[in-house]
């Protein structure tokens, strides 16, 4: 049952994320967040950074294509920092090099200090709000219901109907696993989590990439992370109207968020290239897992070397590097993209390059040599794309 606690863990962790996403909101609408209760809310921001960080250093773990490539764009990001960038990328990688030191040294955060980092701070979380209760108490309306046992039994239906929802995923869609991880294949279709899509749209905006990675990055959601800390200071200097502002911020942010994020769904789903990518990792994912099933297991070398071994993976790979200049193969590249050229316009974009011999996607078939014999010009019509 391997497969059914990892699908557990990688649903509830995305639930995990979504629900705290929820409550921050909820607590900044309800106005949780005011005296007494500035301390408790300061507390939930740093548990929800940590829960952040377990989310980054979990997604390397499995060692695929997908995490490996988007955490390494996690490190360069890390390495912007001002200031103190590089020593922070090399803190974070186990070294100067990306790498395996890179796997070690997350794994020991996600399974050692970031969890133990999450339970202290979880404990101070709720000894504060025991203390000072959820909000503002209001004399004119006495408490409809005792912590114990009413809160108590509907925070466990709640916590039953969200392990149902993460354990039927887990069963019937599972956690997916794409190629192993390879530095010597370039994964173009590398993405963060979904729910980190709004950053990275975010980042590929023309005029946030002219301001560059630090601004993009660290500047902006510094500066939003810093306008929610100050929150509670905001409504006790400003009284209703500062309530108000902070209702709006969130809600505007809450909304930005969702287009983001829907923009990054629409434009990969529409992305040739790289809906390509993905099906060729999620292809040599499910490869390697069949000949890891053969007698000889995983060698120590580790599941990539099989894949580097089977002529199965590597002859779409040689056929693009190699043969994709002229040839195709039924329509593409071998690897499932379409051969491009530069446009002749100006910041236009590429343009699908015309062949100049023969499709191979068929070769050899008696379909392909049947049409040499009665259909001859079509079958050879890419002759009148070369130059020779």
């Amino acid at each position: 049952l391997g497969h059914i606690i990892r699908g557990l863990h990688h649903y509830a962790a995305q639930a995990m994320v979504v629900l705290m996403a929820i409550h921050l909101v909820q607590v900044i609408i309800d106005g949780a967040y005011k005296a007494p209760r500035e301390m408790n809310f300061w507390l939930g921001l740093v548990l929800m950074m940590i829960v952040l960080g377990l989310s980054l250093t979990g997604y390397l773990l499995p060692w695929d294509q997908k995490g490996y490539y988007a955490t390494q764009v996690t490190t360069n990001i890390m390495s912007a920092t001002p200031v103190v960038g590089r020593e922070v990328q090399v803190l974070a990688q186990g070294g100067s090099d990306y790498g395996h030191l890179t796997l070690t040294r997350f794994f020991a955060m996600h399974a050692g200090i970031l969890p133990t980092l999450l339970v202290g701070f979880l404990a101070l979380h709720i000894y504060v709000f025991r203390r000072h209760g959820l909000t503002v108490h209001d004399p004119k309306h006495a408490p409809e219901t005792t912590f114990w046992p009413d809160q108590v039994l509907k925070d466990a239906v709640a916590c039953l109907a969200v392990l149902a929802a993460v354990l039927l995923l887990a069963l019937f869609r599972g956690a997916e696993m794409s190629a192993p991880a390879d530095p010597a294949v370039n994964f173009s279709a590398a993405r963060p989590e979904w729910y980190f899509l709004f950053l990275f749209r975010f980042l590929r905006f023309h005029a946030v990439e002219s301001l560059g990675l630090t601004f993009g990055a660290i500047v902006v959601p510094g500066i939003i992370m810093g306008i929610i800390t100050v929150m509670p200071l905001t409504a006790k200097l400003l009284g209703n109207f500062g309530h108000t502002l902070n209702k709006l911020f969130i809600w505007t942010l809450a909304a930005g968020v969702v287009a983001l994020t829907a923009m990054a769904f629409y434009e990969d789903a529409n992305d040739i290239g790289h809906q390509a990518a993905l099906t060729e990792a999620h292809r040599d994912g499910q490869r390697a897992i069949e000949l890891a099933s053969g007698p000889d297991k995983i060698p120590v070398e580790g599941a990539v070397s099989l894949l580097r071994k089977d002529p199965f993976t590597q002859g779409p790979r040689l056929f693009a590097q190699h043969c994709s200049g002229c040839h195709r193969y039924n329509g593409h590249d071998g690897r499932g993209s379409m051969v491009t050229d530069a446009s002749p316009e100006k910041n236009a974009p590429a343009v699908i390059a015309k062949p100049t011999a023969a499709d191979l996607g068929s070769f050899g078939r008696r379909e392909w040599m049947t049409a040499i014999v009665v259909d001859y010009s079509n079958h050879f019509a890419w002759m009148k794309n070369s130059q020779w």
